[in-house]
């Protein structure tokens, strides 16, 4: 698995969107016990701290030390530097297994076996993520055109699976029905320029160039978000769900 995001993790932490709490009210109903769940590639653990308010114990992973470092703590969340593709977790332990805008990283074929393997029967696997935000038009086309024409190079491979919205990954399972969700913000323009910063492309492109590629849309950026202090705006989820039989 890639480790792109252990470069300026408390940045992660800061501008990174949180899920809202209708998805999790839809994955607790579907969970047939609140006993364990494990949240892998856990990042922040902005997951793994709802699944605390529900579930006795959760345990969270992720490849990244600095990730786990930013993490939020409570008694009853278990940090692991564990790649979610091979775990010392026992067998059929968890309820609920979610793995959160990470999932294209990984090795597709070692995870579901793992989510296999620890999955109680009946238990249930969230497979989430979200796209590109929404604003209004103009917004949307200064974001669109930096992410396709400037760092649209820079992006790994995999990320062709968020723009296909997580319906092209392999999914070795029968589909549950998935409600649309959205995460709603309200968020002024700094805070959108420190989300655009916590892209890997970006991080490639500096890499490369020895600049941050942001500087340059800024700018247009800014013209079509014009004097608001704060805009409203959202982003589309992607969902896949799934009943261990």
């Amino acid at each position: 698995m890639k480790d792109n995001f252990s470069t300026r993790a408390d940045k992660y932490a800061q501008f990174r969107p949180t899920y809202p709490e209708a998805l999790f009210d839809h994955l607790f109903s579907l969970s047939p016990s609140k006993a364990s769940a494990w949240d892998c590639g856990t990042g922040n653990g902005q997951i793994a701290q709802r699944l605390a308010s529900v579930f006795q114990n959760v345990q969270a992973t992720d490849i990244s030390r600095q990730q786990l470092d930013n993490a939020v703590r409570l008694p009853n969340i278990h940090y692991s530097l564990q790649p979610a593709e091979k775990t010392d977790f026992p067998d059929h332990g968890f309820d609920l297994i979610t793995v959160a805008q990470a999932i294209h990283w990984f090795d597709f074929d070692a995870f579901y076996a793992e989510v296999h393997r620890t999955l109680k029967p009946g238990g249930i696997l969230a497979v989430i993520g979200y796209n590109l935000p929404r604003f209004n038009a103009a917004v949307d086309a200064v974001i669109a055109d930096f992410y396709r024409k400037v760092v649209g190079p820079y992006w790994d491979k995999e990320r062709r699976y968020i723009d296909e919205n997580y319906q092209t990954i392999p999914f070795p399972y029968a589909d549950l029905p998935a409600p649309a969700f959205t995460i709603d913000v309200q968020w002024s323009f700094d805070h959108l320029i420190g989300y655009i910063e916590t892209w890997s492309a970006v991080k490639h492109y500096q890499k490369e160039k020895g600049e941050n590629p942001v500087r340059l849309v800024e700018p247009r950026l800014k013209t079509a978000w014009g004097e608001a202090g704060l805009l409203p705006g959202h982003f589309p989820i992607l969902l896949r769900l799934a009943r261990a039989g």
